[in-house]
This record gives structure tokens, C-alpha cells and sequence, in this order.
């Protein structure tokens, strides 16, 4: 009897032992789990608090008022675009500052501002004729190191031999400072100029076009072949080897290196057929060879998802086929083949590798005007300029990405919206 009775006891407590020890896992796991959540959100604040206090100053620039005399003896009246307003501007200067007679200093002292400045008289003569002969005020922007000076990059206590910026530039900008002449304006030229080799003068708005470009012929490639690839295959595709050697070289298309596709388009592309180098059309190519691979398996998956009980009730209406796939399954398998087209082109637009390989990575300044004229794209732009040696274009290379990422964002919050607006509960 008292065997009967100690052996429950012993029992309950070996069990009660492993219990505490699995509790202690799950807790372990739960822990485990957590730190890894906090340590991946973590390290993407540090990266994204990395580029944005890196890149925000690039939406800001120092621009100095200077009153310009449009002199007549450096302008000719029939042909105003060929006057001499390198030497107008520099005598601008010069005047702000007639203690300054040295030639090396004169130098110093017109490098205060941008070569943009000659050009933006000039412009301003050439629309305006009548006020040649007449002194104007106009706002041009500094040079990029007096832009970074103003914005802190570049300290004032560092010494002399350790700063781009000498101790007599840093006197005339500060009096031209409390002349009321420096001010910090929204950095417009960012957003509305193309690539250059002058810091202050380099924009992002040939790539842009030049990635809008790019995307509009990956979509117009990629989405209609995509969505029929997976129709096809999922709805009419006979269940054979052939038909599994296909479903298996795309699902391995979808891991191989984006790379390998700038390879196959320089070969075949460029190489063969002669296309345009560097040209969104090719670039476009490309990208849809790369992205068909995951339109097409996000497209058998909506398909995958519509239950069969739709289509046995449309055929049993006297539905055909096509009928039944246009009317009833395709409407509903179409937010997730979007959702999967849309994160396909998000991949596309972040992709720099392969549009390498086909010559993308040109410096271009022209703003391109459709597929065929040479282009850039936002990663390759985001490539040469953090390849730049002067500071104020790491400064652009942070602001680019900025730009990028809101766009990247953007595109993977439509999809979740659509998603989730789109989504049916069967």
C-alpha cells in the first residue's frame, strides 16, 4: 500500500519538473524571439537615422544676393548668350570687396560662388536685353564647400590646414553674412536638374525620368506576358513533364543573380540585335526579363487561391472556359497578380547590377526625353555620386536614397493596400 501511494507522488513531481522546463523554453523562445525583433528594428532605425541625418541638409542651399552691372562693353548686343559674364560676375565681387587686390585672393574670392552663377546672368540677359547696362540684384548659389561651411559640415575651428575652407573665405562669407546677403533657401535645383560634375549644381531629375522610363517599359514587357505565362500554366497547361520543367526553370529564374540578366541583355540586346546603349528601352528589357519570374509566381498563386466551387458554377451555367477564367476567376485572382507585379517593379526599381552592364552607368547631364536617348537610373545615380570625391556629394548620395526609399516605400505600402482592400475571404 505504501508503494501504491508514493508512486503517484513521485510521478506528479517528475511531471511537474518538465513542465517547468518546457514553461522555461517557451519563456526562452518567447525571449529569443523578441530580442530579434528589437535587434532587426533597431538596426534598420540606425540605418535609416543614418541617411536622413546625412541627406536631409540636401534639400536646403546657401544662395548669396549679389548686384550684377551688365556691362555693355562685355555683352554684345546681337549675340547676348557669347558675353564675357564669368569676368561680370567676378567684378561683382570684386566690388563687395575692394580691399581684396591679389590675384590669388581675386581667385578665392570668385570661388565663393558657383560657376551656376555666370549662367544665371546670362540667362537673365538674354531674357531681359533691356537692362543690359544697368546693375540687378540676383540670388546665385554658393560654391559647395561655402555650402557645406554654412551648414556646418566643414567646421570653422578646425585649423586652416585641415579644412577646404580658408580663414579669408570664412571672413568675406561671414561679412557677407551680415550684409544680409547669405540666406538658405529650399534646394530647388535638386529636383529640377540633372547630373554634374559641380556639387551644387547636380540633380536628380534625369534619373528620375530615366528610372520612369526604365519601369514604364518593364511593365508594359513584363505584366501582360507575365499574367498570360500564368494563366496559362495554371489554367490550360497540360499536367506533363514539359509543363514541370517550365514551373521548375521559372521558380529557379527567380533566384538567379540579377546580374546574369545584365549579361544575357548586353549579349543578346546590345550585343546582337544593336539596340541603343544605355537607353531606358534596353534597361527596360532587362528589368522585365528579371522580374517575369516573380509575376508569374505570384500569378499562379491568385490563381491557386480563387476556390474551384467558382468555376464548377460557372461551367455548370454553360460557361466555356475562356468565359469562365475572363469573367469570374481572372477578376478575382487580379489584385494578387497586381500586388505581385507591383512588388516585382519595386525590386526593379532598386535593382543596379544588371542596367551596369549595359552601359547605364554613364555620366549623362541631358534630361532624357523618351526610351531611345541615353539615361540613368536613381541606384546608378546613388552609385557614381557616392563614388565622388568632393564631401557635398556624400551629402546627395544620402538625399538620393532618401528619395528612393519614399519611393520604394510607397510602392510596398500600394501593395499591402491592395492586398487588404482586395482581399476576399472565402
Amino acid at each position: 500500500m505504501t508503494d501504491l501511494i508514493t508512486m503517484p507522488v513521485r510521478a506528479s513531481k517528475a511531471g511537474a519538473a518538465r513542465l517547468k522546463q518546457r514553461h522555461a523554453a517557451e519563456r526562452r523562445f518567447r525571449f529569443y524571439g523578441l530580442f530579434a525583433i528589437c535587434f532587426g528594428l533597431s538596426c534598420i532605425g540606425i540605418l535609416f537615422f543614418t541617411i536622413i541625418s546625412g541627406g536631409y541638409s540636401t534639400f536646403s542651399q546657401t544662395v548669396v544676393t549679389i548686384d550684377i552691372n551688365l556691362e555693355r562693353d562685355l555683352i554684345d548686343a546681337k549675340n547676348i548668350s557669347d558675353g564675357d559674364f564669368r569676368k561680370i560676375v567676378q567684378n561683382s565681387l570684386y566690388g563687395l570687396f575692394p580691399e581684396v587686390t591679389g590675384r590669388r585672393d581675386k581667385r578665392k574670392l570668385a570661388n565663393l560662388v558657383s560657376p551656376a552663377a555666370e549662367y544665371q546672368a546670362r540667362d537673365y540677359a538674354v531674357a531681359n536685353p533691356h537692362h543690359i547696362g544697368k546693375t540687378i540684384s540676383i540670388q546665385v548659389p554658393t560654391s559647395d564647400d561655402m555650402d557645406q561651411f554654412s551648414k556646418g559640415v566643414i567646421r570653422a575651428d578646425l585649423p586652416e590646414s585641415e579644412r577646404r575652407v580658408s580663414d579669408l573665405e570664412i571672413v568675406w562669407f561671414n561679412g557677407l553674412k551680415e550684409q544680409g546677403r547669405i540666406e538658405t533657401i529650399f534646394n530647388r535645383t535638386f529636383f529640377k536638374s540633372g547630373d554634374s560634375r559641380d556639387p551644387e549644381l547636380a540633380g536628380i531629375l534625369g534619373a528620375a525620368l530615366g528610372s520612369f522610363y526604365t519601369l514604364l517599359v518593364t511593365f508594359l514587357l513584363s505584366f501582360p506576358i507575365g499574367v498570360a505565362s500564368a494563366i496559362y500554366l495554371e489554367e490550360f497547361a497540360p499536367k506533363n513533364r514539359l509543363t514541370q520543367l517550365i514551373e521548375i526553370n521559372i521558380n529557379n529564374l527567380a533566384a538567379v543573380p540579377s546580374i546574369v540578366f545584365g549579361l544575357l541583355g548586353l549579349a543578346v540586346f546590345l550585343n546582337f540585335f544593336g539596340l541603343p546603349r544605355s537607353a531606358p528601352l534596353v534597361g527596360g528589357m532587362v528589368l522585365a526579363l528579371m522580374t517575369l519570374p516573380t509575376i508569374i509566381i505570384a500569378g499562379r498563386a491568385a490563381l491557386k487561391s480563387v476556390p474551384p466551387s467558382i468555376r464548377q458554377a460557372a461551367i455548370g451555367l454553360g460557361a466555356s472556359p475562356m468565359q469562365t477564367l475572363t469573367h469570374h476567376t481572372l477578376p478575382l485572382a487580379m489584385p494578387g497578380m497586381m500586388t505581385g507585379t507591383i512588388l516585382g517593379m519595386a525590386q526593379a526599381l532598386g535593382e543596379t547590377a544588371p542596367l551596369l552592364m549595359i552601359g547605364m552607368v554613364a555620366f549623362i547631364v541631358d534630361i532624357p526625353a523618351g526610351i531611345t536617348d541615353p539615361a540613368t537610373v536613381m541606384p546608378v545615380q546613388i552609385y557614381l555620386w557616392s563614388d565622388s570625391p568632393e564631401r557635398a556629394f556624400i551629402e546627395r548620395t544620402s538625399g538620393a536614397i532618401m528619395v528612393l526609399l519614399a519611393f520604394l516605400i510607397t510602392m510596398n505600402a500600394l501593395a499591402v493596400n491592395l492586398r487588404k482592400k482586395f482581399e476576399q475571404k472565402w
